[in-house]
């Protein structure tokens, strides 16, 4: 079982994410590598936007593979190279996650695997058994 919150003595979430979620019973846990916004042909856009889209997309295939979907979630962790417009990049990930809230951490980084790749996605689920 799952159950979110946000403190009441702690500031309100800046963002689509929710500041806890404690998991309890017999749950399966699913960690994923960091996703990045590579098609399948091994194509990555220029447009930071589209490879969230993207690597929210590699994530959805993920949790498919393992009989999850995205309100399995509870834990994102986004890598960024520079400044991504942070009212889309809002936009697009609440969009993805249909309403869902799981924890959430942003970082900005210096760089990542290759040079064109501007954006990674790691990814935290569980699901009852």
């Amino acid at each position: 079982m799952k159950e979110f919150r946000n403190p009441q003595d702690v500031h309100q979430p800046l963002g689509g994410y929710s500041h806890q979620i404690e998991v309890t019973g017999n749950e399966r846990i699913l960690v994923l590598s960091g996703q990045v916004g590579m098609r399948e042909d091994g194509t990555v856009p220029e447009d930071p936007l589209e490879q969230i889209d993207i690597a929210m997309e590699n994530i959805f295939r993920n949790l498919r593979a393992a009989d999850m979907d995205v309100m399995d979630i509870i834990k994102l962790t986004y890598y960024l190279v520079g400044e991504i417009d942070t009212i889309k990049r809002r936009e697009l990930v609440a969009s993805k996650l249909q309403g869902h809230k799981p924890c959430s951490t942003l970082l900005y980084v210096a760089a990542l695997a290759t040079p064109k790749i501007r954006v990674e996605i790691d990814a935290w689920a569980s699901k009852a058994d």
